[in-house]
């Protein structure tokens, strides 16, 4: 399973997001080997057309999204404006080579979780924006049952730590879970 912290804060709270998602699948069965990208720091332009080569930090990123192409993935942003991180949409918009000559990631199980300033602060506005570009994929999307059906929202109350959200955490633990669980299920394993 791959995660992906789409915050352009390298280490802060959505990379603690989605690390705790990712600690949490590894619990669901022996042998789940998770990956973490943080593109925090990196340099990544949004899509201007196949037929221009973009040259930026997004090919170094690729190669863990195709070679091989995941078991699941679980994709975190921040909620700015009630709205995902503009380093979210440019990486999203460059996943469209992973459509060419076919949908590589059709069938992954995805799950989706966004950090805010506040307990409503567009987070589950930012899950869909990004549940709808990976169901243009046609990726499987799950969420965190129960209570985080949607995906996993949290809130950074504190100075750049979300770990006194327990809400929040749990939602990101239970969405790692799922995600995981879906991945071995389409892989016609048992639990």
């Amino acid at each position: 399973m791959v995660g992906v912290s789409c915050s352009p804060r390298k280490g802060k709270t959505t990379a603690a997001a989605v690390k705790t998602a990712l600690e949490a699948a590894k619990t669901v069965a022996s042998g789940i080997e998770t990956k973490m990208i943080d593109l925090g720091g990196m340099k990544i332009s949004g899509f201007s057309g196949l037929a221009e080569p973009q040259k930026d930090d997004f090919d170094s990123v690729l190669p863990m999204l195709k070679d091989p192409v995941p078991d699941g993935l679980i994709i975190g942003s921040p909620s700015y404006f009630r709205s995902m991180s503009a380093l979210c949409k440019a990486f999203l918009e460059r996943l469209v080579v992973l459509r060419q000559p076919k949908l590589m990631l059709a069938d992954v199980p995805a799950g989706v979780l966004a950090v805010g300033a506040f307990r409503n602060g567009g987070q589950e506005l930012v899950i869909e924006q990004i549940q709808s570009v990976l169901l243009c994929h046609e990726m499987m999307i799950v969420g965190g049952k129960p209570g985080a059906h949607q995906g996993a929202t949290l809130w950074n109350l504190a100075k750049d730590d979300i770990t006194r959200d327990e809400f929040g955490m749990d939602t990101a633990r239970k969405l790692g879970i799922r995600v995981a669980e879906a991945a071995i299920r389409l892989a016609g394993k048992k639990i």
